[in-house]
């Protein structure tokens, strides 16, 4: 009998060690062929210059500003909101109707595919609104969409934080205000930004929800109601046209290094910042 659970033992770790070598292996693969495709066209150059004849020579500054800027508008507006909910849910109330219809518009939310977004941006920020193809309309559009991810991945952080912390805090005479402040928010502070480092990579990489509400414009945007494209609709426009693909390559490679970038600083600044409240 225990030779046999033994066994089985060993034939379930395997398959599990399997499995997520096989992970390992797709994602090192993906990864390896673009920047090996991508990494020898990517120069000071590339990265400056904007791009020209539809993005066949230039380079590629433009779509990275607007990356930059649609995925800016979109964080500051949905953080608060995400963020705020799940202290809301986590904190301020009980199992109800209320928390189980807001966690269930939650999951809707999460399961409606982007050019549904894309679709409801363009027909309500771009065309009711009157915002116009532009990085508001565009930041707006991915704060609906990166909503779910900062609810769900805020409030389990929250909840992870052992409850004697808060009765420690709440013996000590502070208010619940102060206690999330103090206590909770920089416990819950990993989860949090993880969560925001989720829906960043998810702004970057979306395609179809920006096209139809950032536009494809190729200058450089100088203002909110700029129409734009950011890096990852370029690279669909440049891949999907055939237009260059040496330049699409190049843009995929510096997307996944914007991203590594991003995930290295983020994590690094939060490990400094509880370190200092220990």
């Amino acid at each position: 009998m225990k030779t046999n659970v033994r066994t089985n033992e060993k034939i379930a770790k395997t398959v599990i060690w399997s499995a997520a070598l096989f992970v390992i292996f797709i994602l090192l693969f993906v990864i390896i062929h673009i920047l090996a495709r991508g990494l020898p066209r990517i120069n000071w150059q590339f990265i400056t210059d904007i791009p020209r004849s539809m993005g066949r020579t230039g380079g590629i500054a433009s779509t990275i500003v607007s990356t930059v800027f649609v995925t800016a508008v979109a964080i500051l507006i949905a953080a608060p909101f995400g963020i705020g909910t799940a202290f809301y849910l986590a904190e301020y109330t009980r199992e109800s109707a209320v928390t189980r219809i807001i966690r269930f518009c939650a999951e809707s939310l999460a399961a409606i595919p982007s050019i549904v977004y894309g679709l409801f941006g363009f027909i309500f920020f771009v065309i009711y609104l009157d915002l116009g193809w532009s990085v508001l309309s565009g930041g707006l559009t991915l704060a609906f969409m990166i909503l779910p991810t900062l609810i769900r991945t805020s409030e389990e952080a929250i909840r992870a934080v052992p409850y004697i912390y808060r009765e420690v805090s709440f013996s000590l005479s502070a208010t619940k205000w102060q206690t999330i402040v103090k206590v909770i928010f920089p416990s819950a502070l990993r989860g949090i930004a993880n969560g925001i480092i989720l829906s960043v990579g998810r702004c970057i990489a979306e395609t179809a929800a920006v096209m139809l509400t950032a536009g494809s414009a190729l200058r450089m945007p100088t203002s909110l109601f700029s129409p734009t494209r950011t890096m990852a609709v370029h690279f669909f426009v440049l891949a999907r046209e055939g237009i260059s693909m040496e330049n699409a390559y190049g843009t995929a490679a510096l997307l996944i290094i914007l991203i590594f970038f991003i995930n290295v600083v983020a994590n690094t600044m939060v490990n400094r910042f509880m370190g200092k409240g220990r």
